[in-house]
């Protein structure tokens, strides 16, 4: 197979290394804002965690628009079936968690009833009543998909470099 027509496209590359960069910055900035006091920094931390969100949240729905019109890059052939299964759950947990928790952060906001200013540009509107008992458990999903996400994100790191590093069968290359 020609190297050329291994690699995704030039917007999918684009669209994959922009989600991961905002993912890597969002996640610590989410672990970090609720384990200090509050303050301008917890506040500060809370506006950029949210703000991403919803940038990672359209990202994604362009992401997937796309990926809907352009086939992705197909995998080696000699790639046992498992790694394939588990590469195309990853992807479709990744997908999902991105469309899915954004939303529900964004709903346990409004419930919060906070508001969610996209980096002071606009503000995105509530989409339910202020009700305090629904934020807290809403959040409380969110934060456990979060975690659960950061692992899919580490395993899913972990099996690009093993397939850059060790493998060496062109998995890695695909993306760079």
């Amino acid at each position: 197979m020609a190297e050329s027509d291994a690699r995704y496209g030039l917007t999918a590359r684009i669209i994959h290394w922009l989600t991961a960069i905002l993912v890597l910055a969002m996640v610590p900035a989410g672990l970090t804002m609720i384990r200090i006091s509050s303050g301008p920094l917890q506040n500060q931390l809370f506006d950029f965690h949210r703000s991403v969100g919803v940038v990672l949240m359209v990202l994604t729905v362009i992401r997937l628009g796309y990926r809907l019109t352009h086939k992705p890059a197909p995998l080696p052939a000699e790639m046992p079936l498992w790694q394939q299964y588990a590469a195309k759950s990853t992807h479709a947990f990744l997908y999902g968690f991105l469309l899915v928790n954004p939303f529900i952060g964004w709903v346990a906001t409004s419930a919060y009833g906070a508001q969610i200013s996209v980096f002071g540009l606009f503000t995105m509107p509530a989409i339910v009543e202020k009700n305090r008992e629904l934020s807290e458990q809403l959040f409380t999903v969110h934060e456990t998909l979060g975690l659960l996400f950061t692992a899919a994100v580490l395993m899913h790191i972990g099996a690009a470099l093993y397939h850059g590093i060790v493998r060496r069968d062109g998995v890695l290359s695909r993306m760079i």
